[in-house]
């Protein structure tokens, strides 16, 4: 909304005013993804107390596993029991408050982002419910949760591909150090590969949010990856010197990336060891999800493998130790995800969190260096 200050701008030209010409930045992307980030992180701030009041008067707390199903984790995590869960809405609350004020509102590419961010959200603030009210682990089916994952990434692929605006280099596939596309018409596997994407990201983050902290900070240093590749995309300058695909409206969602930045540092102010609050469901599903629309949107999906590499690897794990038990009735790993097999194994969970960071951030500064490599 506050883009269109930048009118005022304009008017002030004529009339020969400085004070009304100094409204021309509210034009400028780099400004605007700025003012976005201290914007969500100042919301996350103000309104933490607040919502954390309000989570523990509602009686939203998260779930712990028993003793009977994990006995070690129960005695390192039980102290957690009844610390407010769904924090998520103050998170998600913050990036969409953020991205309205501050995006150009004549975006599509932003409002795709701000409904998978609407959508899972939503998906994942029901499955914390069930399992609070259940007081179990258990929320919404694995299969039907998987199913409507599928449905917002079918949504997704459909809008982004048969949409005309929107379709640029959709159905190209594009592999980091390439300068051209490896392949100029997926067809049908388009869907496959977006399908992947979005539930893939959505289900890696959540499987993440295990420890205080561990999911907020390795998705600020994700999302800024990602701010620096969407602004580079939609900069036909920058795309071209770069030799990236140049996408239409992606520059945009900059904003959105930095958006999500500051919620992510500001909800880590109450969210970082010892947790005042989880962000449950409703907020892993949905940074997750969004991180996969951000990364089709920019035709740098299959860079999302490496600038998110930590919930790769938290993924990774458990999809090795779920095959390895069903194959031959042994674990890889003492338990996943990974963060819980170094807990397992005598690390401090602070020491896990802040390590896993640096990996987090490590493997930014490699997406971003694949920029210069092609």
């Amino acid at each position: 909304m506050l883009y269109y200050l930048h009118l005022l701008g304009d008017y002030g030209k004529g009339l020969d005013s400085e004070v009304l010409k100094g409204f021309n930045v509210f034009q400028y992307i780099t400004f605007r993804s700025l003012a976005a980030g201290v914007t969500a992180f100042l919301l996350s701030l103000l309104f933490g107390n607040w919502v954390i009041r309000h989570l523990i008067s509602l009686k939203l707390g998260q779930p712990i596993r028993s003793q009977e199903e994990v006995h070690r984790l129960h005695e390192l995590h039980g102290a957690k029991a009844g610390t407010p869960t769904m924090g998520g809405v103050l998170l998600l609350g913050a990036v969409l408050v953020s991205t309205l004020l501050w995006a150009r509102p004549s975006n599509p590419l932003v409002w795709v982002a701000m409904f998978s961010v609407v959508y899972l959200g939503a998906l994942g603030f029901i499955d914390d419910y069930l399992k609070v009210t259940k007081k179990s682990s258990d929320g919404i089916s694995s299969r039907v949760k998987f199913a409507l994952q599928c449905v917002l990434a079918a949504v997704i692929t459909v809008l982004l591909t048969y949409v005309p605006a929107l379709s640029t280099h959709a159905a190209e596939l594009y592999v980091p150090f390439s300068k051209e596309p490896i392949l100029r018409n997926m067809g049908v596997f388009t869907f496959l590969l977006y399908l992947f994407v979005i539930v893939g990201a959505s289900n890696a983050v959540n499987l993440t949010d295990g420890l205080d902290g561990l999911a907020a900070g390795c998705t600020a240093t994700a999302a800024f990856a990602f701010a620096v590749l969407t602004y580079a995309a939609g900069n036909i300058k920058i795309a071209t010197y770069l030799q990236i695909p140049f996408v239409q409206f992606s520059a945009e969602l900059t904003v959105v990336c930095m958006a999500l930045v500051g919620a992510a540092l500001g909800f880590l102010w109450w969210n970082c060891h010892p947790a005042r609050v989880f962000m449950g469901d409703t907020g892993s599903l949905a940074i997750g999800g969004l991180l996969g629309v951000i990364a089709i949107s920019a035709k740098q999906e299959l860079l999302l493998a490496l600038i998110g590499g930590v919930f790769v690897l938290e993924a990774g794990s458990v999809i090795l130790q779920v095959a390895s038990f069903k194959l031959t009735g042994r674990r890889i790993f003492k338990m996943s995800p990974l963060h819980h097999h170094f807990e397992l194994s005598g690390w401090k969970e602070s020491t896990v969190i802040v390590r896993f960071w640096i990996l987090s951030l490590i493997f930014a500064f490699l997406g971003l260096a694949t920029l210069k490599l092609r």
